[in-house]
């Protein structure tokens, strides 16, 4: 690989191999007054695009939070997030205290530096696994943005480098630290709405092999180290558009990068699917495409364990069909109906009563005393600060972004091959002579592999 210097590189070895034997310990400076040291976190932030740019701004508002590193290959991003990380911290009570934040092009050298207590990542999809398991391997927390991998061998090679390294691994599924969400799922699960027997789980379809044209690469953008582990082919900006911009790229759209609607919104709603129906630690048995699958964007049928069945549906939302009601659920909307009587409908934000009141009543109603008690989070992001220090699973743990992100590829796998599929959730392999063990991997380009 040529995307640092020989020096460099020697430089990232020696430290990693140092960092591989050492305990986690949180610095001990000399910090401002309103924060004990021993609380203090340092935040490294890779990858510097719209998404990262939202999650810099809601992790430097927590005053135990300092950023010190941040990297991106394009040297505008790159230079503009570390210019807002040093204007807000000059403005904060320990700007005396504050060192400075470097930017980097390559994220080994970020991950080298032993004063990083945990990385942010919000790299595309096909960055995911190797970024995270370097920085596993260097003794970092981790919150990575969904979908959690790009594959369903990077998934379980994820979840085994965070365990083998003692590491807290918060995946950025952030609907489970929304009220509406939490909600809704404590319902189904205390049996509001009787027996669940199916579920509709909407959102956008597969993606494609990516066709974009080529076009002239501009300064400072460094392709080849944007590619990476992906295959060769020539710039495009609609996949990294050059500078800093408001926008989230297209290269979500392209299977080389992404896995389309099945991953994105999907690591999402599926994830919801998999809460209501308490199947965190597990997944489909059996995947049924519709006709023309290579052809389609909704209608693969996923069979659990339990006997439910979730139709992947083009609309946005997850609704959870009982024998005595159904409940609807999406962002800032909730619908419930319980033995043919509507308790909820919040579809927008103007109804009234409010999102707010009408979740009071629910829960007044009919979650006083629940049997079934869900994990609550309130923020996504001091949730994961909260792990760090507790050194417990956060609320969307790296085991469940594996089970959430699996369910997506095989319903990708089902339609690029129009294939029926068997599936055994605790061998993470196919059944009955269906699939193939090689899809459950990507090919790496040139030397990149997961450490």
């Amino acid at each position: 690989m040529k995307n640092s210097t020989t020096a460099s590189r020697r430089r990232f070895l020696q430290s990693a191999a140092a960092l591989s034997a050492a305990p986690f310990i949180l610095p001990s400076r000399v910090w401002a007054a309103e924060t004990k040291p021993s609380e203090r976190v340092t935040l490294g932030f890779i990858g510097m695009g719209k998404q990262n740019g939202g999650l810099l701004g809601r992790f430097m508002s927590k005053p135990e939070v300092q950023v010190v590193a941040v990297c991106d290959v394009d040297t505008s991003r790159r230079e503009a997030a570390k210019k807002v990380v040093e204007a807000s911290h000059a403005k904060r009570a320990d700007a005396a205290t504050f060192k400075g934040c470097t930017a980097y092009n390559d994220f080994r050298e970020l991950l080298a530096r032993p004063d990083i207590d945990a990385v942010v990542i919000a790299t595309p999809d096909h960055w995911h696994a190797l970024q995270c398991i370097a920085a596993a391997n260097a003794k970092k927390d981790i919150y990575c943005e969904k979908p959690l991998s790009q594959s369903i061998h990077e998934a379980r090679a994820m979840v085994s480098a965070t365990r083998r390294n003692g590491r807290v691994f918060q995946v950025g599924s952030m609907q489970r630290s929304s009220r509406e969400f939490r909600v809704a799922c404590e319902l189904v699960r205390n049996g509001v709405i009787g027996k669940v027997q199916r579920v509709n789980a909407g959102f956008g379809g597969p993606a494609k092999p990516c066709d974009l044209p080529e076009e002239a690469v501009e300064p400072g953008l460094d392709w080849n180290l944007w590619l990476g582990p992906a295959p060769m082919r020539a710039y495009n900006s609609v996949l990294s558009p050059r500078g800093v911009h408001n926008h989230f790229p297209a290269w979500r759209n392209y299977r080389e990068f992404g896995g389309g609607g099945i991953t994105d919104w999907g690591a999402h709603h599926l994830d919801i699917t998999h809460w209501g129906l308490g199947v965190d630690d597990s997944g489909p048995l059996e995947l049924t495409p519709p006709a023309n699958a290579d052809k389609a964007s909704a209608g693969v049928k996923l069979l659990y364990p339990n006997g439910v069945e979730v139709t992947h549906t083009a609309d946005n939302g997850v609704t959870f069909f009982g024998t005595g009601g159904e409940i609807y659920v999406n962002r800032g909307k909730i619908r419930v109906v319980v033995g043919g009587a509507q308790k909820a409908k919040s579809l927008a934000k103007e109804d009234q009563p409010s999102l707010t009141q009408q979740l009071d009543a629910l829960e007044k109603e009919f979650l006083a005393d629940p049997k079934v008690k869900l994990y609550r989070s309130t923020d996504h992001y001091a949730d994961f600060l909260s792990a760090m220090r507790t050194r417990k699973p956060p609320i969307c743990d790296v085991e469940v972004g594996a089970r959430t992100v699996t369910g997506c590829h095989l319903l990708s796998l089902a339609y690029w091959n129009s294939a029926k599929l068997k599936w055994d959730p605790k061998k993470e392999q196919f059944t009955g002579g269906t699939g193939n063990p090689k899809w459950l991997d990507v090919t790496y380009r040139g030397a990149w592999k997961l450490g």
